[in-house]
């Protein structure tokens, strides 16, 4: 009787964690530009204090005033970090902050840095983690697991090495849709764990805001973790008639056997996992410094994002817990990506809307043409994906010159020496 009791606790705090909960009220406008023109700078920019300068004076002679720079990659940090270990490109020098530095260089030409956290990616496919500190080594138990290995993986040990071997195999087999090994947004350590990187980097650097990306699952086909099927039974039987909670009881042997039979409770329930986290961490934020603003890259297709990834961006605009979504657009046609931008912005307004723009996929002059798209629907800004590929020579950039051209086309007043 008593355990039956404290299941029935349990659930019903989980029944009350993933309710919905009431609409809130917004925090005022923040401080923006007129008109927010970013880039997303992957990691491998912050190897050294050269390129980061060298970024910083390419942004600001190209006309743009926002930096959205990923601080966290796979599980590691390119900043001083308190709770995780320092990605392997920086770990000789120890003196070296790629985000401090950044913020330094930066705000001295008047652009503002955003620090970019992956939240549940944890670890390439193809190179894992090797640093004992890391959370892929230190908690392999919070690694996300798919529907195929559920039944096999429930009852192992996650520190046997098969455990995450057979993970990585199965996302190398299906890489169309998953990188590498995430770790469980049902788990309670999980969320834990990324809301105090979150307030770490928040409490220590001067930065203009947060962004999300990967907050979300990697598909439909995940988490199915010992962990998270766990947590689901205990949040499911309480609502169950009792001759329903009977005749599944008898059936608990099958660790599948809740999520297989409630599958549309059991998407509800994951959907909830991520919306709990971005909540919680909105208000962690606003609390210790509510001008800081709170964004998330979410994909661009809004029934594609809650249905298959579990990424119910427009409901968190709409309860106001999230200050602008960054959409990832990367559409190369123009019109698809002009649909896209226009619902965003009719589900959540002008100001916190930024178009996602796949630069590395199309020509110069076609992000232009999307950024001429998101004006006309009433986006507040765009950013280019990436800063990396807009610099490197390739066949869509020959030159390398992908910033100035854009700039010269879409805001030719810009760029260093002008009122931007």
């Amino acid at each position: 009787m008593h355990t039956i009791s404290r299941s029935l606790f349990i659930g019903a705090v989980l029944a009350a964690a993933c309710a919905p909960q009431k609409p809130v009220t917004l925090y005022p406008p923040l401080a923006m530009p007129p008109e927010v023109r970013a880039l997303w700078v992957v990691r491998h920019t912050l190897d050294h204090p050269d390129s980061i300068r060298a970024m910083v004076a390419r942004a600001h002679e190209s006309g743009f005033n926002t930096l959205i720079v990923q601080v966290r990659g796979r599980g590691d940090a390119f900043y001083n970090s308190r709770w995780e270990p320092r990605a392997a490109s920086i770990v000789q020098d120890p003196k070296f902050d790629p985000l401090a530095l950044t913020i330094k260089e930066a705000h001295r030409q008047g652009i503002a840095v955003h620090a970019w956290l992956n939240t549940n990616f944890l670890a390439n496919m193809d190179t894992t983690p090797t640093d004992l500190r890391h959370m892929y080594q230190l908690r392999p138990d919070l690694i996300a697991v798919p529907y195929k290995l559920a039944r096999e993986l429930y009852a192992v040990d996650p520190r046997d090495p098969q455990f995450r071997a057979k993970i990585l195999q199965y996302s190398t087999d299906f890489r169309d849709h998953v990188e590498g090994a995430y770790m469980s947004p049902a788990a309670p350590e999980t969320k834990e764990h990324v809301y105090s990187m979150w307030m770490d980097v928040l409490e220590h650097y001067d930065v203009d805001g947060i962004n999300f990306d990967y907050v979300r699952y990697p598909g439909p086909d995940y988490d199915y973790s010992r962990i998270s099927l766990d947590r689901f039974r205990l949040w499911l039987v309480p609502q169950l008639p009792d001759s329903t909670r009977a005749r599944f009881a008898a059936m608990e042997s099958d660790p599948l056997v809740y999520a297989d039979s409630f599958p549309s409770r059991y998407n509800d329930f994951r959907r909830a996992q991520v919306t709990e986290l971005v909540e919680r961490i909105y208000y962690g934020v606003k609390k210790r410094n509510p001008n800081v603003i709170v964004s998330a890259d979410v994909f661009a297709n809004a029934k594609d994002a809650y249905e298959n990834r579990f990424q119910d961006w427009p409901t968190w605009l709409r309860r106001g817990f999230l200050d602008v979504a960054a959409l990832m657009a990367y559409s190369t046609n123009t019109q698809v990506f002009r649909d896209q931008i226009k619902m965003a912005v009719e589900a959540g307004g002008r100001d916190r809307v930024w178009a996602g723009i796949g630069a590395y996929r199309q020509v110069a002059d076609s992000s232009v043409a999307k950024i001429g798209a998101a004006r006309e629907v009433g986006a507040r800004g765009f950013v280019l994906f990436s800063y990396n590929s807009a610099v490197r020579p390739s066949e869509l950039n020959p030159d390398g010159a992908y910033l100035q051209r854009v700039m010269k086309a879409a805001f030719p007043d810009a760029g260093a020496g002008k009122d931007h």
